[in-house]
């Protein structure tokens, strides 16, 4: 039912915000308060089809605009982002929970993305070879696949949708964005800020929605390509789901899944350094990140330690509204998530893992009804554990204790993830050897949380990640891009008479 106190979040289609008021809806809530602040309004099959019908028709004009014209609507675009930066960060706390310096740090991230993409008249040069044999030049194009989608999660509503949105735009791709439906607000500042950056109507679009919308994506014959960021169930259903699809043209499917992130702390590692590292990265934005770490992995003798030194960390985390300058951590997204953590906190203690932090229970002053948990921490964890397995997407660590590196090497790469992990050490070879044979795809060396810049790649191994080309920087380029090679002679070069042979290099 439609409550008409509440505002209204609909589309951007075509270059128009619509304000379409039947259909279905879901409340929008401020996880701080626990309070509804809107309402999304669903997109039905109509609605979404109403979108790649207005990208496909700004697809050929926007693919024959030149490299360096597009690069300076994004330029433009990358200023109006660093102008708003506070806004977006305000939404992204708002509607997300995250703490707002953190939220600040992801719309950072985002335009670092945008910036990389400006520079792709550079980036679409190509490779050409003079007089290959008989008069001939062989050479190369990238050339745009046409209407392409994003399909991006609650944790990051502005730099995750700047992964894939850019990229696409910069090579001369239209883009059809379907944003997380418990955040959507954030979507809509990013159409309205590349409308005045002078982006042709059509070009962009969003379409608010749930799996009706998702589905449809992937069915729609116009639809080139893909691009998913989430749980690893959706990416798997979405890269079968695309792969899958019949047509003249099949889909590019781009699918980032799930992560079990570990970090090894090694007996010779800085333990102080290696501590603050696990708080940050296990309790920062209350655990919702991919590349959160989620499993400490003590080597060696560092276990008991690593427990006396992480306990009293973790019991005093500032865990409140992330408007407040001094919060460390911020609520979860909603009831439902803050329950299903808690489930796994009680199934944890239930498989007999020893819980030394129980964040559960935990009261906001002046936020009760908010959906805040507290900073939770295990030990004795098993890898047979659901604790251990399962991605919890929540502030829960579990420490792990194994004999040495070949062990904490092998307990790594047994897990069905390979999205991040980290080594902590001091010695070079370790550091090394581990690199080179861990099963992984973001690799950090005293680094807590190894995020590729803007102008390299994310992505993960195994069931974190399906298809073949991983997230913005060189890769980016090549999955929103076909290439073709040209050969060309004139006739003054070519010889007369037939051949019959298999031409070669002359």
């Amino acid at each position: 039912m439609t409550n008409l106190s509440l505002p209204s979040i609909a589309h951007f289609i075509g270059g128009r915000f619509t304000t379409s008021s039947g259909g279905r809806r879901q409340q929008v809530f401020n996880p701080a308060s626990g309070e509804a602040t809107a309402e999304v309004v669903l997109a039905s099959v109509e609605e979404v089809n109403s979108a790649v019908a207005a990208a496909k028709a700004a697809a050929p004009a926007w693919a024959e605009m030149a490299p360096l014209k597009r690069a300076r609507i994004l330029f433009k675009f990358k200023e109006l982002m660093e102008k708003h930066h506070d806004a977006l960060a305000a939404v992204i706390t708002r509607e997300h929970g995250k703490v707002f310096s953190d939220a600040k740090g992801e719309v950072v991230r985002g335009i670092e993305v945008v910036e990389f993409a400006c520079g792709v008249p550079q980036l679409l040069k190509t490779q050409f070879t003079d007089n290959i044999g008989g008069g001939i030049d062989n050479w190369q194009l990238r050339q745009p696949l046409g209407v392409t989608a994003g399909i991006t999660p609650f944790n990051f509503p502005v730099m995750v949708p700047l992964w894939m949105a850019p990229m696409a735009l910069a090579t001369g791709n239209t883009f059809v964005l379907k944003p997380s439906e418990r955040d959507p607000s954030a979507s809509l500042m990013l159409a309205d800020l590349l409308q005045q950056a002078g982006l042709p109507d059509g070009v962009f679009n969003v379409v608010q929605g749930d799996k009706l919308a998702v589905d449809t994506l992937l069915q729609h014959p116009d639809v080139k390509a893909v691009s998913f960021v989430g749980s690893t169930p959706i990416a798997e259903y979405i890269y079968t789901e695309g792969v899958k699809r019949k047509g003249t043209y099949p889909m590019r499917v781009q699918a980032l899944g799930g992560a079990k992130n570990h970090l090894v702390v090694m007996p010779d590692a800085d333990l102080e350094q290696a501590v603050d590292a696990l708080i940050g990265a296990a309790y920062g934005s209350a655990g919702e990140r991919c590349m959160a770490i989620s499993v400490a992995v003590a080597v060696g003798d560092v276990g008991d330690r690593l427990i006396d030194a992480l306990i009293p960390r973790v019991k005093a985390l500032k865990v409140k509204n992330g408007m407040e300058p001094d919060a460390e951590m911020g609520p979860v997204v909603t009831a439902a998530h803050k329950e299903k953590i808690e489930g796994y906190i009680e199934a944890g203690v239930q498989a007999g893992a020893k819980l030394l932090v129980d964040g559960r229970g935990l009261r906001v002053p002046g936020h009760e009804k908010g959906f805040f948990i507290g900073g939770s921490l295990f030990d004795q964890v098993t890898p047979e554990m659901s604790i251990y397995r399962e991605e919890i997407f929540g502030p829960v660590l579990c420490v792990v204790r194994v004999p040495d590196l070949a062990a904490a090497v092998d307990l790594i790469n047994a897990h069905e993830f390979g999205n991040g992990v980290s080594l902590f050490t001091s010695d070079g070879h370790t550091a090394r050897e581990f690199s080179r044979h861990i099963e992984v795809g973001m690799v950090g060396v005293n680094v807590p949380i190894p995020v590729p810049m803007a102008w390299h790649s994310f992505g993960g191994w195994k069931r974190s990640l399906f298809g073949d080309a991983h997230a913005y920087g060189e890769e980016g380029i090549r999955f929103y891009t076909r290439y073709k090679s040209i050969m060309q002679r004139w006739p003054e070069s070519i010889g007369k008479g037939a051949e019959f042979t298999m031409p070669v290099a002359k």
